[in-house]
């Protein structure tokens, strides 16, 4: 299935910083609707309210981690199928294993490029 540059991505970092460089590596690919929310609660109630595409989220923000957001969204049985990447500074495995337990759909290690970015994206709409 090829991307579809269309669909609506929710990047969710507690950092407005990240964010900001999401969002304009996400625009250097081609999307172009891209929403933001802050924290893993705030992401929550924004799946409930619009259909997203993707969800790109940060591993480590308070008080609901990426990882906490992860188990919900697969949990939820309207939101479990939304693809899901999760961005982190730690490479750590133990954190990839959790994260491909939990039903990631990819995991990028901070820093990454559009090309890094647009590749993971690639590899989750290709599966």
């Amino acid at each position: 299935m090829a991307v579809d540059l269309t669909m609506p991505v929710l990047v969710v970092d507690d950092y407005k910083t990240m964010v900001r460089i999401i969002r304009n590596l996400l625009k250097q690919i081609g999307f172009e609707d891209v929403d933001e929310a802050s924290d893993g609660t705030e992401a929550l109630a924004k799946l409930k309210e619009r259909k997203y595409g993707l969800v790109i989220s940060d591993w480590n923000m308070e008080p609901m981690t990426g990882y906490e957001l992860l188990k919900r969204v697969r949990d939820d049985a309207d939101l479990s199928d939304i693809p899901f990447i999760m961005v982190t500074a730690e490479a750590k495995s133990e954190n990839v294993i959790a994260a491909k337990k939990a039903g990631v759909s990819n995991y990028i290690v901070k820093p990454f490029n559009a090309q890094t970015l647009k590749g993971k994206i690639d590899t989750v709409f290709e599966a």
